[in-house]
């Protein structure tokens, strides 16, 4: 049976049956999202919001646009975790501040230098010991979500969420073009962050995981997780207006 049409056998069950068949899907995405988030946030508040995100896909899902209810359904289900803790940020505005120095810096450096910016340069530029550079990337992985399901208006992330309805030409057209810039500049990123971001973002691991994987620490792999999204918004300054 097709994703469309195992949809379609859904909608006869109604709401309630949906999201219990896709709650699954939900505590999976939440468990992940929070093992890069502090103790003070539970996993039944991602949870909670995660299954209003399944209610609203369930009730805007459109077969005909091609994609999977599961894999809209992830995305809805993702992008409402995140709108959720957005609303009760929990980082100090200097974290979110540092991040920005440090997306500007690496901006600067590689239109410079014309290749990859090393951590050694990028605390020199901003005037601050390696240690302490490792320690900004360590705040920012800790204190805020990077996602690469969403863009934010002051702290931008990388691609959009999937809207409810369908856009105009002209914002389809930007869509498209975002996305084509956006896999470039993940495809120009170093080899190790670029790992980082497929073991992360497509193989769902974890941070501890990954750091397994590659054989350093979950800190330094959260580094590194930090550092990649960093430069990906250095890479997309022209989009992000940063």
């Amino acid at each position: 049976m097709s994703g469309a049409a195992r949809y379609a056998a859904t909608q006869d069950e109604g709401l309630d049956e949906i999201l219990a068949r896709h709650a699954g899907l939900v505590k999976r995405i939440a468990y992940h999202l929070i093992s890069r988030l502090p103790p003070s946030v539970q996993v039944d508040d991602l949870i909670q919001a995660g299954m209003i995100g399944l209610l609203e896909a369930a009730r805007h899902y459109d077969a005909s646009q091609g994609a999977s209810f599961e894999t809209y359904a992830g995305i809805r289900v993702r992008g409402a975790m995140l709108d959720e803790m957005r609303k009760n940020d929990w980082a100090p505005r200097s974290v979110h501040r540092r991040a920005r120095e440090v997306a500007q810096a690496i901006h600067e450096l590689e239109n410079r230098h014309g290749r990859d910016a090393r951590d050694s340069e990028v605390a020199e530029a901003l005037g601050i010991p390696l240690e302490e550079y490792h320690r900004i990337l360590q705040d920012a992985s800790s204190c805020r979500l990077f996602s690469l399901d969403d863009v934010g208006n002051d702290e931008p992330g990388l691609v959009e969420d999937l809207p409810s309805d369908v856009p105009d030409p002209q914002q389809g057209m930007q869509a498209e073009d975002f996305r084509r810039s956006l896999v470039q500049a993940i495809d120009s990123l170093p080899e190790r962050e670029r790992l980082v971001l497929a073991l992360y973002y497509d193989e769902e691991l974890n941070l501890k995981e990954i750091g397994a994987v590659l054989g350093v620490s979950e800190s330094r792999i959260s580094q590194i997780h930090s550092q990649a999204v960093l430069r990906l918004r250095a890479r997309l300054h022209d989009w992000s207006g940063d």
